[in-house]
């Protein structure tokens, strides 16, 4: 950071719940079950709560109706507001996707393709500076590659890998051609915030997952060589050095963004017999659960303040916290969300180039309860409930307008500790010794169990 003169105030920023994914050949889209989709009015809206800024999607499923063919009508007049409002959009162009049904991200052409569809967007809007290209690409890898959530249901390690390098492939592409367009345009790269913490007898696949998790920041800033802990796993499934040349001596993203949930720490239970309603995974090493941390560590919890703080210290570039959102009652999303920006503050204040903490799902969002697997209807609401049509703005919204106002005003919910960090918040007995590693390891266990977001 410059010490000559103070830094810019810590800004709120916004974003829109946006999930484009594909179950089958079915299309599960976010825009459409909140109704943001016909309303363009929500601009006005959410622009009144003093953002700075908002992720936004001109998402590639919802433009590009045949391969090539592009119908930019519906973000022409929303981004067309934004600016009108002088709020900067952060594009997003796939949002837990797998692209058109014409491609997938296992396709070999998956990244040209997309870079041909970034280059149109950079064209339509050569105005536009920061872009989120694909969101969470390490997630997404994981739910439709390893997992088999979502499309194309896979559950391999090779494919992993494939649907992983291949959106970070398709990212430095279309930042290419982007910036063809647009040379000041930047790369804010988004990922999960998270860790695992594991029983003494899983502290090898901890290890697994905790260096697992930095995977797709290391391959775009340019970081797996040789000596790089996940070489020799990539290229055992597939990845050639020729990609993964391709991703190095490239200049990092412009920003890092960090999407932290109180789900995104795990913890990893061979302890079978306290868990009889649950279905263990495993690793073809050992059976064992995956739950969230906070329902059952007493200590040894990493907070925001230290994930973020890691993420920081290990990469050096500018932060930004581009998700932050609970699905609770409005006091507990108060609570959550402060814990956030108190977090980002205090990163700040140890250096740390920490620019924003964002406000997601503003409109809400529908089915992550089961992963958007399947269309039950069941609504989480964000800063504004939109069950009666419009968006009715909720005890949240006021929080983070008073935020944006830099008011010195303390909302009376801050007045008591959140959920997560109460004696109640533990449903399974806590283990004698979590044990959490995040140093590289050289070896690879089988796959991990599927897990929750």
């Amino acid at each position: 950071m410059d010490s000559t003169r103070p830094p810019a105030p810590l800004e709120l920023w916004g974003g829109v719940e946006c999930t484009v994914n594909r179950v089958g050949d079915r299309f599960h889209d976010q825009l459409v079950a909140s109704g943001h989709h016909l309303r363009h009015a929500d601009i006005d809206v959410l622009a009144g709560l003093g953002v700075r800024a908002v992720r936004y999607p001109v998402l590639w499923e919802r433009t590009e109706r045949s391969p090539g063919r592009h119908d930019f009508t519906w973000s022409d007049r929303r981004l067309a507001l934004l600016h009108a409002w002088g709020v900067t959009p952060i594009v997003g162009l796939l949002h837990h996707g797998s692209g058109p049904a014409h491609t997938n991200l296992l396709d070999p052409e998956f990244p040209r393709l997309f870079a041909a569809y970034a280059a149109a967007v950079a064209r339509r809007y050569p105005w536009v500076e920061l872009y989120t290209p694909i969101n969470e690409p390490l997630t997404t890898a994981r739910f439709s590659a390893l997992y088999g959530h979502w499309y194309p249901h896979h559950r391999s390690d090779a494919s992993f890998c494939r649907a992983l390098v291949n959106q970070c492939l398709a990212t430095r592409l279309a930042m290419r051609e982007i910036r063809r367009v647009n040379h000041r345009a930047q790369l804010l790269h988004t990922e999960d915030l998270g860790a695992t913490l594991a029983t003494p007898a899983l502290a090898y696949q901890a290890d697994f997952e905790n260096e697992r998790r930095f995977l797709s920041h290391d391959l775009l800033c340019g970081r797996v060589r040789r000596d790089h802990p996940f070489h020799a796993y990539l290229r055992g499934f597939g990845i050639t050095d020729g990609e993964l040349a391709a991703l190095r001596d490239q200049p990092p993203p412009d920003l890092l963004g960090a999407n932290h949930y109180i789900t995104s720490v795990r913890f990893l239970d061979d302890r079978l017999e306290h868990y009889p309603t649950l279905v263990p995974g495993g690793n073809g090493r050992h059976r064992y659960v995956d739950v969230e941390a906070v329902r059952v560590c007493d200590h040894g919890m990493p907070w925001a303040y230290e994930l973020l703080h890691e993420l920081g210290a290990r990469y050096e570039l500018p932060l930004v916290v581009t998700e932050a959102h609970l699905a609770c009652e409005v006091d507990e999303q108060i609570r959550w969300f402060d814990e956030l920006w108190q977090a980002a503050g205090r990163c700040r204040a140890d250096g740390f180039d920490v620019r924003a903490v964002t406000a997601w799902s503003l409109f809400g969002a529908y089915d992550w309860h089961c992963l958007v697997t399947r269309e039950t209807g069941q609504y989480e609401p964000g800063a504004f409930d939109v069950r009666d049509g419009d968006p009715r703005p909720t005890e949240l919204a006021r929080y983070l307008a008073g935020l944006a106002a830099a008011s010195a005003d303390r909302h009376p919910a801050l007045g008591a500790p959140g959920w997560w960090r109460q004696p109640s918040r533990l449903h399974y007995p806590p283990p004698p010794r979590p044990r959490r590693h995040s140093g590289p390891t050289h070896d690879r266990p089988g796959a991990a169990a599927p897990r929750g977001a």
